[in-house]
């Protein structure tokens, strides 16, 4: 039966395919409901009815998202079923806008994979970070060394997991002393506004890497549901930024605007870091606005289909990993 709700053709060609992430992770779009034509039909209830112009769908979107008019995004919601690393999933759920369901470890038995930094990703404590690590990889030696340990510590936890199982230990107790590096997974829906918020943070560079790989996957899907909502997205959020009165106040010494243009100042200073600071910004506000107006990237977030998995292979590393019988 052909169905009546909006739909996307490039989002059903990835519906339920699985894509990989990490070691043993993966990312799927399990659904979704609605797209940018539905976002359009919900603004536009705001003010009657009117002759609505296809060419003038972008335009509203781009308009809704440059002056922050949210809501109507909120009628987009997409469904992802996601595994990851334990560790992930507790930076991930710090997102309290989402609906999540999430694999119960008191009732099945927990399939014993492990997430293990391949070397470029392992380094050392970021001196200028508080929260995280420097751009280059640690000593070879070191890699080795945690890699022994880390095989170490999970064969032990596996083991002893393995063994309560056995001895009909209560699942809920078996599980206590895995550690973080094992994998859980689960459902996890959100509306298109606050899915923009999670996918903001957590695919900026300055995000952890792990949690970072499975944003910038959920960020090529979001692009087949709702293009032009993604376009507006990378346009005035990921890759734009709001500037307060203070940095205002230093581009008005810089230049002249009128309604019809844009020039710069002929007395416009040469502003130093130290000058920076009279506008009424602190040393670290002016170091962020040289950043801002520095090189910038604009990522492009494409799938790659060829990565695309059926749900069956992953149903079978799990059932794989899981200690003993798992029935």
């Amino acid at each position: 039966m052909e169905t009546r709700r909006p739909t996307n053709p490039a989002a059903e060609e990835i519906l339920g395919g699985y894509f990989p992430v990490l070691d043993h992770g993966f990312v799927s779009l399990i659904d979704y409901m609605g797209s940018d034509e539905s976002i359009e039909q919900a603004a536009r209830v705001s003010y009657g009815f009117g002759t609505r112009k296809t060419s003038a769908t972008r335009g509203l979107i781009r308009y809704l998202r440059r002056h922050r008019h949210t809501t109507p995004s909120e009628m987009v919601e997409l469904k992802f079923h996601c595994a990851m690393p334990m560790f992930v999933a507790r930076q991930w759920i710090r997102h309290r806008t989402a609906s999540v369901n999430e694999y119960s470890g008191r009732y099945s038995l927990m399939p014993l994979l492990f997430y293990r930094p391949g070397y470029e990703q392992f380094a050392m404590q970021s001196e200028s970070n508080r929260q995280g690590r420097e751009g280059e990889p640690a000593g070879a030696e070191v890699y080795g060394e945690a890699v022994r340990r880390w095989d170490e510590l999970r064969q032990s936890s596996a083991d002893t997991y393995g063994w309560l199982v056995g001895e009909e230990v209560a699942r809920e107790l078996a599980r206590i002393d895995l550690p973080l590096s094992t994998y859980t997974q689960w459902y996890w829906k959100i509306d298109l506004h606050n899915l923009f918020h999670f996918l903001s943070l957590r695919a900026d560079p300055h995000a952890q890497w792990e949690i970072r790989a499975f944003a910038e996957v959920m960020a090529g899907m979001l692009k087949r549901v709702a293009p032009l909502s993604y376009e507006a997205w990378l346009d005035y959020e990921f890759c734009g930024s709001h500037m307060s009165h203070g940095e205002l106040e230093v581009m008005r010494a810089l230049l002249v605007a009128d309604d019809e243009e844009l020039s710069v100042r002929s007395d416009a200073p040469s502003l130093s870091l130290e000058r920076l600071k009279s506008f009424g910004l602190s040393a670290r506000e002016a170091r962020e606005l040289l950043h801002k107006l520095g090189p910038a990237r604009r990522p492009d977030f494409e799938l790659n289909l060829s990565e695309m998995k059926p749900a069956e292979e992953f149903e079978s590393r799990m059932r794989e990993a899981v200690p003993g019988d798992f029935e």
